[in-house]
């Protein structure tokens, strides 16, 4: 079965181009002109990933994300003509998966789409489906984060990030191993993007947050404390 896309930006041609790429791609392409249209599809149809513009008449790609992150954790990849750190901080803490700067490539665009629904879908290893320290449980099959039992909402990142962490357990990671580790080598942000998930990480997992411990100076460990 195709993937589902829906390609959200007020720039016709550049819409059409990017529509196009996909679509060679076996993608099932949705295009929305705008904001308010872009969350009415959204409500009509279940989508896989959503390319969405931040600068678009009526409703601004800001309002969109946040707006989709009260209701789903649907990879998100937002593209823009500003370039500034702040910008692509605010998509993050948003809840952003990916953040592209115009001008863009197409061929490009879709590379990282296609790389970002694989790594979404590959994270189920063939060992334990489930993972348990203290009150926090992921189910890697199902992709379900529970603390104490009740479930927490994750974004994509915040998942692979997760499980990245987990899977180095007790040992201290790098900013720039972590970056690379979970957004890919030719991911051209900087580390802060790290900063900014681990600290929306802790938060969401409440007292559990813990086994995430920052180490000065060197990066991030996650553990049991002693």
């Amino acid at each position: 079965m195709n993937r589902r896309i829906l390609v959200v930006e007020d720039d016709m041609l550049l819409r059409e181009l990017i529509t196009d790429y996909f679509a060679k791609e076996q993608w099932e392409v949705h295009e929305a002109e705008n904001g308010r249209l872009a969350l009415e599809l959204f409500e009509q149809h279940a989508f896989d990933l959503i390319v969405l513009d931040i600068m678009m008449p009526e409703m601004d790609g800001w309002s969109v994300c946040r707006r989709i992150r009260k209701k789903s954790d649907i990879p998100i990849i937002m593209i823009t003509a500003r370039a500034e750190d702040d910008d692509q901080m605010m998509g993050f803490e948003l809840g952003a998966d990916e953040y592209v700067t115009k001008p863009l490539s197409p061929r490009v665009l879709v590379a990282r789409a296609n790389a970002l629904m694989k790594r979404k879908e590959g994270t189920v290893g063939q060992e334990g489906a489930v993972l348990a320290y203290g009150q926090l449980s992921v189910n890697r099959q199902s992709h379900a984060v529970t603390v104490a039992g009740s479930m927490i909402n994750l974004s994509p990142k915040e998942y692979e990030l997760l499980l990245f962490l987990m899977k180095h357990y007790g040992k201290v990671l790098a900013r720039d191993f972590i970056l690379n580790g979970v957004w890919g080598y030719d991911y051209l942000g900087d580390l802060r993007a790290v900063d900014t998930h681990i600290k929306k990480l802790r938060a969401k997992l409440g007292y559990e947050g813990r086994l995430i411990s920052t180490v000065i100076r060197a990066g991030y460990k996650f553990e049991m404390e002693a």
